[in-house]
Order: C-alpha cells, then sequence, then structure tokens
C-alpha cells in the first residue's frame, strides 16, 4: 500500500523564498501548495485539507500572529502544525507565536536540513498522535519523540528505549545495541559529547523548555554522522522529571554538502583525508595525490558583476569539474574512493586515490585546465575563468593530513606566480617561496607605513618633433634594507593582497599633483600624466567619483589625465568595461589601451572603448627590426579607428626611424630617457630637450606601475 503523501501550505510574500522552498520540499516527496498573504490562506484552508503550514511572522494584510490565532480557534497543534518562520532578531515575535499556539519555529535565512527536520519531526509527531491516544502518557511521548529514530529514557531505571530505526540510522540490528544511557554516549564524538549532557542538563533543570542539539555520532563502519537531537522530559506533580523522550534526526547532507555546489565540503573532505592519510601510512602501496584548485581573478567576476553570477560561476564550474575527472574515471560526487570538494569561496579540492604516480595526477590537472579554458556562458555573458591547479602527492615524511593539503595550496600559488591557468607540482623549494613571499607581504604592509616608495617619471615624445607631450608614472620601491626592489616582484603581492588599491590610488593622486605643478611651472607646455590601472583599481565600485574628486582637489586638468588600462582588464566583460569607461570620458579623461597585442582583444568591441591611445608593447618593438607586420597592423588600426598609438621599448636609432615611416605618432624608451624622479623630470623640461641613455648603460629597467 502506498503510503500518504503528506500536504504543506507554504505563507509567504516572499515569492523567491517562497520558489525556493516549493521546489525543495517537493523534491522530498511532499505535495506543497503556496499563498502569498494572511486572508489567501484562509480562504485556501477553508476548501482544503494540510498536514502542516508553514507561516511567516511579517506577511502582507492580516499578519501570520493574527492568523495563527485564527486557525488555533479551529485547530488544535495537533490537528495542524504551524511552524512560524521569522527573522534571527524577532524574538518577541517568536515568543509571542508560541503563547499562542505554534508548534515550532525557524528563522530566516533557513538551513534546508533543520527545516526538513522540524518538518519531519511535526509530521511524525501528528501521525503518531493520531494511532496513539490509549493514554495522557503515551500520547506525550509519542508526540516529542516520534522522529526518525527514537528513544525513551526511565530515569529511576537507568536505562534507555531505542527504537529499531534509532540503531538501523548507526547501521546496527535490534540485538546489537541494548538499553544502557551509555549505548548512546559513548558513540557521540570526544568533541560534541560533553555539550550534549550540558544540553539535556539544562532542559531537566528547566532551564530550557525542551531538549535540543546538534551532534556527531559514530555509525557501525567507523564514520561520524550529523543528528539533530530533540526531547521533552516528563515530570511529576512536583516538577521532577522521571522520564525523557525524543528523537534523533540524520542532518548529515547538510553537514558535509556544500549547499550551492552540491559537492562536499571541507568538513567532509577532511574527513576523507584523513582516511586516505590513515590507510597510506599502513599501507606502503597505498598512495593518493591532491589536486587544489583556485580560479583567477574570481573576486574581479564576484565584485562587479554581482555575487548572482559569481554564484553560477561556481556551480558551472563544479560541473565541469565533475564530467571533467570522471570521464577520466577518476572521481565523483560521493558514490567512489575520490573526493572532490569545494573548501570555500573559489577553491576546490580533488582527492585522487590509489593512483599509480605523480602522472594519474598531471593527466587530471591537465583534463582540468583545457575543460576551465573554454568560455563560460552565464546570464548571456561569456566569461574566462582559468584556474591555477597545486598538486601534491603523499609520501610518508608527511606527518598530518594537513601537511598535504598545505603543500597542495602552496603548489597552486606558485602556479598563479607562473601566470594562472596553469598546474604546479609541488617541491620543497615551494614552500621556502611561500615564506619568502609571505615575508614580501608583510614588508610591503610596512614600506606603506614608512613611505618607502617612490614616482619615477618616463617621458611620452612626439615622433616627429621628439617633444616631450606627458609623462608615464611608474612606482619603485626604495626599501630600506634591501634598495630598489623591482616592481615586478612586489607588484604581484600586492594584487594577491588587495593592496594593489591603496598603492596605486597613492600614485595616482601624487602623479595628478605633480602634473599640476609642471602645468604651473611650464605654462606653454600641457604636459599630460599617463596612470596605469590595475584591474582591481579600475573595476572598483567609486572609480568614476574618484577620478572627479582627485581631478577637483589637485586642481588638474581632465584633458591632461591619461588612464592606462590592461587588455586582462576590460576584455574579460566588456559590457562593463564599457559602463566605466563612458563616464570616464564625460569627464574629459583619455583612455589608453596598454600593452596592446599581448592579451585577448576582440576587435568587435575595440571600437566601442572609445580609445584614446593604443600602446604597442615593447616585445612587438623589440622584434620590429626582423619582422614589422604586428606593428604595422597595430598603427594601421589605430589609424583606422582615430587613435593615436605609442610604441613602449623604443631602444634605438633604427627603431625610431622604423616607426616614423610605419607612421607611429608617440613613442617611449630608453633612446629618449629612462624613468627620472621628479626633480630630473623637471630638469628635462627646462633643457626643452630630451637627454637618451644608451640601453647598455639602463640599470633599472621597464617597468610598468601596476599589470595584473
Amino acid at each position: 500500500m502506498t503510503p500518504k503523501q503528506d500536504t504543506l501550505l507554504i505563507v509567504d510574500d516572499d515569492a523567491q523564498n517562497c520558489e525556493w522552498m516549493v521546489h525543495r520540499l517537493s523534491g522530498k516527496g511532499f505535495d506543497v501548495s503556496a499563498v502569498d498573504s494572511g486572508e489567501a490562506a484562509l480562504k485556501w484552508l477553508g476548501k482544503n485539507s494540510v498536514d502542516l503550514m508553514l507561516l511567516d511572522v511579517e506577511i502582507p494584510g492580516t499578519s501570520g500572529l493574527e492568523v495563527l490565532s485564527d486557525l488555533r480557534k479551529k485547530y488544535s497543534p495537533a490537528e495542524l502544525p504551524i511552524i512560524m518562520v521569522t527573522g534571527k532578531t524577532c524574538s518577541e515575535h517568536i515568543v509571542e507565536a508560541l503563547n499562542i499556539g505554534a508548534n515550532d519555529y525557524i528563522t530566516k535565512p533557513s538551513d534546508f536540513a533543520i527545516v526538513l527536520a522540524r518538518i519531519q519531526t511535526q509530521l511524525s509527531r501528528k501521525h503518531a498522535e493520531e494511532a496513539l491516544r490509549e493514554s495522557e502518557e503515551g500520547y506525550a511521548l509519542a508526540a516529542v519523540g516520534a522522529n526518525d529514530g527514537l528513544w525513551d529514557w526511565h530515569f529511576q531505571k537507568n536505562r534507555i528505549h531505542f527504537s529499531q530505526r534509532w540503531k538501523s540510522m548507526l547501521g546496527y540490528d535490534a540485538d546489537e545495541i541494548g538499553e544502557k544511557p551509555d549505548e548512546w554516549f559513548r558513540r557521540v564524538h570526544p568533541d560534541d559529547v560533553n555539550r550534549v549532557h550540558a544540553d539535556i542538563t539544562a532542559h531537566l533543570e528547566e532551564l530550557t523548555p525542551h531538549y535540543e542539539g546538534e551532534y556527531r555520532i559514530q555509525h557501525k563502519d567507523g564514520n561520524y554522522l550529523w543528528m539533530l537531537g530533540r526531547g521533552t522530559a516528563v515530570r511529576d506533580s512536583k516538577g521532577k522529571a522521571y522520564r525523557m523522550a525524543g528523537s534523533q534526526t540524520d542532518i548529515t547532507r547538510g553537514k558535509v554538502i556544500d549547499v550551492l555546489t552540491g559537492l562536499p565540503n571541507r568538513v567532509l573532505f577532511m574527513d576523507r583525508l584523513g582516511r586516505s592519510f590513515a590507510r597510506a601510512k599502513r599501507s606502503q602501496d597505498k598512495s593518493f595525490a591532491l589536486i587544489f584548485l583556485d580560479l583567477d581573478s574570481f573576486k574581479l567576476i564576484n565584485d562587479n558583476l554581482g555575487h548572482l553570477i559569481g554564484d553560477q560561476m561556481l556551480v558551472t564550474v563544479a560541473g565541469r569539474l565533475e564530467t571533467t575527472v570522471r570521464s577520466c574515471d577518476s572521481i565523483s560526487r560521493l558514490e567512489r574512493n575520490h573526493t572532490i570538494a569545494r573548501l570555500g569561496g573559489d577553491e576546490f579540492t580533488i582527492l585522487l586515490e590509489d593512483v599509480s604516480g605523480l602522472d594519474d595526477a598531471k593527466r587530471v590537472a591537465e583534463r582540468i585546465t583545457a575543460e576551465l579554458s573554454e568560455p563560460f556562458l552565464i546570464s548571456s555573458q561569456e566569461l574566462f575563468p582559468t584556474a591555477s591547479i597545486g598538486i601534491a602527492m603523499y609520501n610518508p615524511g608527511y606527518k598530518t593530513p594537513e601537511e598535504i593539503l598545505r603543500d597542495a595550496d602552496t603548489a597552486m600559488y606558485s602556479a598563479k606566480a607562473l601566470g594562472k591557468g596553469c598546474y604546479e607540482i609541488f617541491d620543497s623549494n615551494m614552500r621556502a617561496n611561500t615564506v619568502a613571499r609571505l615575508q614580501l607581504e608583510n614588508e610591503l604592509r610596512r614600506g606603506m607605513e614608512r613611505q618607502e616608495f617612490e614616482i619615477y617619471y618616463q617621458p611620452v615624445v612626439t615622433l616627429k618633433k621628439e617633444k616631450i607631450i606627458g609623462f608615464e608614472a611608474l612606482i619603485r620601491w626604495n626599501h630600506s634594507s634591501r634598495g630598489i626592489i623591482s616592481p615586478n616582484e612586489f607588484i604581484p603581492v600586492a594584487e594577491e593582497t588587495g593592496l594593489v588599491v591603496p598603492l596605486g590610488r597613492w600614485v595616482f593622486e601624487t602623479a595628478c599633483r605633480q602634473a599640476r605643478i609642471w602645468q604651473t611651472r611650464f605654462t606653454g607646455n600641457q604636459i599630460s600624466i599617463h596612470i596605469n590601472l590595475s584591474a582591481r583599481h579600475f573595476l572598483q565600485s567609486d572609480i568614476v567619483e574618484y577620478c572627479r574628486t582627485v581631478l577637483s582637489d589637485t586642481q588638474l586638468s581632465d584633458s591632461s589625465l591619461v588612464l592606462e588600462v590592461m587588455e586582462s582588464a576590460i576584455m574579460p566583460d566588456p559590457e562593463t568595461a564599457i559602463d566605466i569607461i563612458s563616464p570616464l570620458k564625460s569627464l574629459g579623461i583619455k583612455i589608453a589601451l596598454d600593452d596592446f597585442g599581448t592579451g585577448y582583444s576582440s576587435l568587435s568591441h575595440l571600437h566601442r572603448f572609445s580609445l584614446d591611445y593604443l600602446k604597442i608593447d615593447h616585445s612587438f618593438v623589440s622584434r620590429m627590426m626582423e619582422n614589422d607586420e604586428i606593428v604595422r597592423t597595430i598603427i594601421t588600426l589605430g589609424r583606422n579607428l582615430g587613435v593615436n598609438v605609442i610604441a613602449e621599448g623604443v631602444e634605438t636609432t633604427q627603431q625610431v626611424e622604423k616607426l616614423r615611416q610605419l607612421g607611429c605618432e608617440c613613442a617611449q624608451g630608453y633612446i629618449f630617457s629612462i624613468p627620472i624622479n621628479a626633480s630630473e623630470a623637471t630638469d628635462l623640461l627646462m633643457a626643452k630637450q630630451l637627454s637618451p641613455l644608451p640601453p647598455s648603460d639602463a640599470t633599472i629597467g621597464k617597468y610598468f606601475m601596476l599589470t595584473d
């Protein structure tokens, strides 16, 4: 005989929350209906029967409390269980609802595992009450105890009767668990057992209306399951508890599964890793590999496209990981020994069991890298979220599971430092590099506090007259003990830590003030200032207002400011870039696309950016005398778009002459001047001529202020 399907009614005016709840509960086998107001709920109940109601306190029109009060005049809590839904801070609503006759309550935002457990508790209680009405005490005990696994504790006898379901939840037959209290408590996780005792004692001492708590309990197979325990004491005429009945509900899935992606979470992953580690320690022929994966530039997507797009991205990535790794017969969600998990944020881990060697792990990493390199279409937007991957193989030298996770994480950061979108295998040198990186991060923070940074300026000149029309601001770190540190060394650390934003703003404001000084002193020469923006700086939500404020504070002419932006900052999401560039242009600010040709610019979008400059990367200029096709193409493209072209890294007279022949308007490089400090740049403007420095004498090198 097919069991009756329980019917639920949800009363909630939040359409999104209501739709989510209906979907999840329907998937659990319930017949679910929903209305959006108190009046609609009362009307619906006039025509239909329902087993349980989820009633939001704050609904339009007739409030949830008024609906509850009206229904309690017609239905007892046993006849119609009502669970109130309220905000976490609305304790007065909870108290009032319980006084009126609510069976239970849940708070928003809701943990679905808890919601499901409480619904099942009330429904089990309702069904048990309908079947067990022989005695008042039997009725009361069934009401509080009817759930997945039941227990009935007689204090005078010091015995607990465990239902068959309680035992089977833990993998035991009826005769394998006795009636001593220790049968329960010795199986509770050592870290939880004191809390369980304390929660029960608090209820017996009437400090809480009922016992409720979450704990881990050991299954027969050795695994720990998460349980929601609930119970109520039966007291004599003097209020002393002589009996207590309750239940435990398995909420393991809600505790060990990542709600967003459906993958195992950190809790389950660390348990699996610990077990693999123990097996490998016991048996020399057992080995495993750990893959640590972190999405590149995910924060930019999350911050600028919104968390909804970011969440959809994570779900899509999880799906691709599962499909990809399963295709090489190495992984699945929970059914096999291998485990893929989301640790949190945009970090994923893959535990590969019983691998024959490092090559197995490398093949998995290569497939993942290839799969994630394909564009993602999310909400009609094409995104390119590459991933950096670290691999660590188990070896007997590891003392704890956490050590191998640490090393896989270290290898991942090494891959990210190499340019992202690749994988690295851990070796001992990486740990030393990680320590050095942490030290550099600390020194970077102290360097900012000590004002150890300086700005150098490299002239931008016209090729026809070799006249200075502006300067590019370039940052230098004059470390108190190490001397000049290359931006190539500290800028990646600044990017990863977020320090690149305050550092970039300092450069921005200082360079604008200096440009204003030059304009005031050299009135006949409209000197422009070129300032590089990192992707993080460019995509800040307040970048337009920030630029407006700095221009106002420094009194710098807006047309004198040129913002140089890397291709990698605007091409992943051209629409957002256009939304930022347009208001900047309306202020009169000029925009340059830096290092053009080294990224993945889409020509279909290029004309929409309203650029003022294209900058030819120095790598193309350095090879121009052997093959000038790329430089020629960029110059022609700039001419067709009505955009000026600046060649970077020009070092020889032959290159200068070639660029003139090709029609390039502007250039910068050592043939004109190395980057110099503000005082030297002032002298250069006063001299009204350039002082080129041969490349062989250039010791500082050409560095951009901020790069990805």
